[in-house]
């Protein structure tokens, strides 16, 4: 597995060797001491979530706050998607930059995101179903959100507007500058 970290800190790529054959494909998706060496840090993992959507579909900008924040591992199972990382800590001098990255079946790459991030993706294939690992369990109370369309972020999700499915509490995130704050 090749680590690669982002322009982000503390965000990286991850890119598994995946052996190939008449059969099809082996591939070590997970080792909790190659992730933790690679990352630089212990994370435990406690919850695996999975969604499947359809094209257009864009599921963010989300995150947790305070004691209840999630690191996250994620990737794409089937499809492709746009995945994005927003770095929200407060004090980093990266705050409000984002990275995006194409995550498929097909390429096999993983995001880690740690905590102090908003996430989200947009499906681009037909369908996809996306999968990830979460350090933290989900808590209601602690949920907070950034609209996808933030001029401060400005996102270049590199699709057309009019055709984004997004929930209607997705539409209603506040701006980065009135979100809810992580700490």
């Amino acid at each position: 597995m090749e680590f690669i970290e982002t322009d982000l800190k503390g965000c990286f790529i991850l890119e598994p060797r995946v052996f190939k054959d008449e059969r099809g494909y082996f591939m070590e998706s997970y080792n909790e001491l190659t992730f933790q060496n690679g990352v630089g840090q212990k994370v435990n993992f406690v919850q695996d979530n999975q969604s499947h959507s359809s094209k257009g579909v864009l599921r963010g900008l989300h995150y947790q706050c305070g004691e209840n924040a999630q690191a996250k591992l994620v990737r794409v199972l089937e499809g492709e998607v746009l995945d994005i990382a927003v770095d929200i800590r407060p004090n980093s001098e990266t705050y409000g930059q984002y990275i995006s990255i194409l995550l498929t079946a097909k390429n096999q790459k993983q995001l880690f995101i740690p905590r102090g991030f908003a996430h989200g993706f947009l499906v681009l294939s037909e369908s996809a179903t996306f999968f990830y690992k979460c350090d933290n369990f989900y808590n209601a109370a602690s949920e907070g959100g950034i609209i996808f369309n933030d001029p401060t972020i400005n996102i270049d999700w590199n699709f057309s507007i009019e055709e984004l499915i997004i929930s209607d509490k997705d539409r209603e995130l506040p701006m980065l500058v009135n979100a809810k704050k992580i700490w």
